[in-house]
């Protein structure tokens, strides 16, 4: 007999993840949501149509996180990755600050024609990044352990 898996029956790793379509994506994004990183950390390698960002998200995954029980939340250092980009656009970034620190807010993806399509990230304040791509291919990765987030308290969203 088979059944569906349960969220009991996990057990605490690293995340690798990958989005194949705008579904996939959906569930990426939620997990990114209100990562920070600085504009150091955001590469666009042209030769293998790669971008890159090494970001420190929030874990909204941690049951602990979501409910508010633990004294102390956790962030953890991940690379997100999108595959055949062909083109990078920014809006409302400045990128000559190497310091300047972006929040991600959210991840969409607007279908092309033959599967190609544009990313969206934007960012909190504004900013906006678009990804030309031939198709959707994103990567979501932890790199490091989870560590206690600096500043102590769970991201929000005022209405």
């Amino acid at each position: 007999m088979t059944e569906d898996a349960r969220f009991e029956d996990g057990r605490e790793a690293p995340l690798r993840l990958k989005a194949l379509d705008a579904d996939d994506l959906t569930v990426l994004a939620a997990l990114v949501q209100d990562a920070v990183f600085p504009a150091s950390e955001m590469r666009w390698d042209r030769k293998a149509r790669r971008f890159a960002i090494l970001l420190n998200r929030f874990r909204w995954e941690d049951p602990a996180n979501q409910t508010g029980r633990r004294r102390t939340f956790e962030r953890v250092q991940a690379v997100l990755a999108f595959e055949d980009v062909i083109k990078v656009q920014s809006q409302g970034v400045d990128k000559s600050d190497p310091d300047m620190v972006f929040s991600l807010l959210s991840i969409a993806f607007q279908p092309g024609k033959d599967g190609a399509g544009r990313i969206e990230l934007t960012l909190a304040g504004d900013g906006v990044i678009g990804l030309d791509v031939e198709a959707l291919e994103a990567i979501l990765r932890d790199v490091t352990r989870p560590y206690v987030a600096p500043s102590g308290k769970a991201p929000s969203h005022p209405d």
